[in-house]
């Protein structure tokens, strides 16, 4: 199993670093223009989608016994909050690879048993009131692919390619 979320790891470093490379050819006005999402504009879309990997591999921590060395460069990761100029638009770009690299070392340095651990969790109303590590890594996983799902529909609407679907064979372990 662990394979299998190291493949799903660097296709988000990948599917992050496309979308990414398409929304920095648009202008910072297209980026923060409200197009009618929850989270307002796509740069609003993108943080959101930052923010909700930290957060998850931040309650990995204590599951895994404290604070992993593969998850330290996190704590210089910053969630901006409101619109983005184009220097912090800079720096989300930094600070997902940061994230996404994190997320890649911690999956690579877990063992089988690692994720069975149980994650507390503050959500569904205390049932459960935990899930294993394995269950958390799946959440990482749904919650980027749904987000860029919505900044991928948006980039549609504008007529602005954007296929950055599908998992590379170069993600197939070799045998």
């Amino acid at each position: 199993m662990k394979e299998l979320f190291i493949t799903f790891a660097k296709y988000n470093k990948e599917a992050d670093k496309a979308i990414y490379a398409i929304l920095d050819g648009l202008s910072n006005d297209e980026r923060e223009k409200d197009r009618g999402s929850y989270y307002k504009s796509l740069s609003g879309l993108f943080v959101h989608t930052l923010g909700g990997t930290v957060f998850l591999l931040g309650m990995l921590k204590e599951a895994l016994g404290g604070s992993p060395s593969a998850l330290s460069d996190l704590g210089s990761v910053t969630i901006p909050e409101g619109g983005l100029n184009a220097e912090q638009w800079k720096v989300l770009g930094a600070d997902f690879e940061k994230a996404d690299d994190a997320y890649i070392q911690l999956v690579s340095s877990l063992k089988e048993e690692d994720l069975k651990a149980p994650v507390k969790l503050s959500w569904y109303k205390g049932n459960p009131p935990s899930v294993p590590v394995a269950f958390m890594l799946q959440q990482i996983i749904a919650h980027g692919t749904h987000h860029r799902g919505q900044i991928s529909q948006i980039l549609d609407s504008l007529k602005i390619d954007n296929d950055y679907s599908g998992i590379s064979p170069a993600f197939v372990p070799k045998l």
